[in-house]
């Protein structure tokens, strides 16, 4: 049998073969699509941030219904809300939310704006989220950038070069701005979103499915992931911690680690770079009579280097002078009734290891 391929001039327009595509396939059921505000948009774009749809998802559902709106959100207080994000990591995104819930009540009368300049001002907000929030919350004309789209169009057109770099990003923003139609602006940036994620993936596209596999020069290259360029790989260092974990009962001392920086604003164990330092921070924190145990050290990865973990459990042998801990940035934490604090992954992993009376 023979195969005929359309003539690339009768084809339809990239939008209408991506809206087609859309409307048969795309997803149209997620928590955050249905009774679309640009609150419930902002919370659902910020979580899908360097994270899988299945991942937040529970996340969000928790979080909507602690926080159902901006006045609820910007009440509360950071550990309140960093402790609802516990798990998610990028816990900078959670930081971000509440300054942002907070600068949209004192200066916007608690209503999100709905100017696309205003709402880039807000903190952890970029050109792509703001251009997503006002186009499916409010149908306005903006094109949108993330990654998924990146890796689409950077396909399609095979764009070489890296999309961190500036002269290939500003290459993705002009096709971007030219394919994305005046019309079912809000169903296109969706579709879109939805290509990249379903089909158009990193590693295994499926381009016998894909609607516009018929002009994607990547694909009539055959080789589609090639496109976009990727960022050239660096050796990942490796840094090495001793966590300090006095445990009490079935209590252990945590502390509020500063605002920024790695798990900035969350609640961890006290470090140190070695085992020298140990008698001294037990002096300090009022621990006097305990016995030391090595737990199962392990690696936590970050985005740009890897840290190897070695907790040692000081087990109590009478209850330390500061048990009554005054200061706010230091807590006893109860592992039997935890209070609702923000804690770094790796607290919670080790707390999950620990024996519990």
């Amino acid at each position: 049998m023979i195969v005929t391929h359309k003539k690339l001039v009768d084809l339809p327009s990239f939008s209408q073969r991506i809206l087609a595509w859309f409307d048969q396939y795309g997803r149209k059921d997620l928590p955050w699509q249905q009774c679309k505000t640009a609150y419930s948009v902002w919370i659902s774009e910020i979580m899908l941030q360097q994270t899988q749809v299945t991942t937040v998802i529970p996340y969000y559902q928790r979080f909507m219904q602690r926080f159902p709106d901006v006045t609820s959100l910007a009440e509360a207080d950071q550990d309140e809300v960093l402790h609802y994000w516990t798990g998610l990591g990028y816990y900078a995104r959670a930081r971000n939310l509440h300054k942002t819930a907070l600068t949209i009540v004192t200066e916007h009368a608690g209503v999100f704006p709905l100017d696309i300049e205003q709402v880039i001002a807000l903190p952890g907000i970029g050109r792509s989220t703001a251009a997503a929030i006002l186009s499916l919350a409010h149908k306005q004309h903006h094109s949108i950038l993330d990654g998924n789209v990146k890796r689409t169009l950077g396909r399609h057109a095979a764009i070489e070069g890296w999309p961190g770099n500036k002269t290939v990003e500003s290459q993705l923003w002009d096709l971007a701005d030219s394919l994305t139609p005046t019309k079912r602006t809000d169903d296109y940036n969706q579709a879109m979103m939805d290509m990249g994620a379903t089909l158009c993936t990193r590693s295994s596209p499926a381009c016998t499915r894909c609607p516009v596999a018929d002009d994607c020069q990547g694909f009539k290259l055959g080789r589609p992931t090639d496109f976009p360029g990727k960022k050239a790989k660096k050796i990942v260092p490796v840094r090495a911690t001793f966590m300090v974990i006095p445990q009490w009962q079935n209590e252990v001392l945590l502390y509020k680690r500063p605002p920024s920086g790695i798990w900035g604003g969350l609640w961890g164990f006290y470090q140190l770079e070695n085992l020298d330092g140990l008698a001294t921070q037990a002096g300090e924190l009022g621990l006097s009579e305990y016995s030391l145990e090595f737990l199962l050290p392990f690696r936590h990865t970050f985005s740009h280097f890897h840290l190897d973990i070695q907790p040692l459990l000081l087990v109590m042998h009478q209850a330390p002078a500061n048990t009554q801990v005054q200061d706010k940035q230091q807590v006893w934490y109860d592992l039997k009734q935890p209070p609702a604090l923000g804690l770094a992954a790796p607290t919670q992993q080790i707390m999950a290891g620990l024996k519990i009376n």
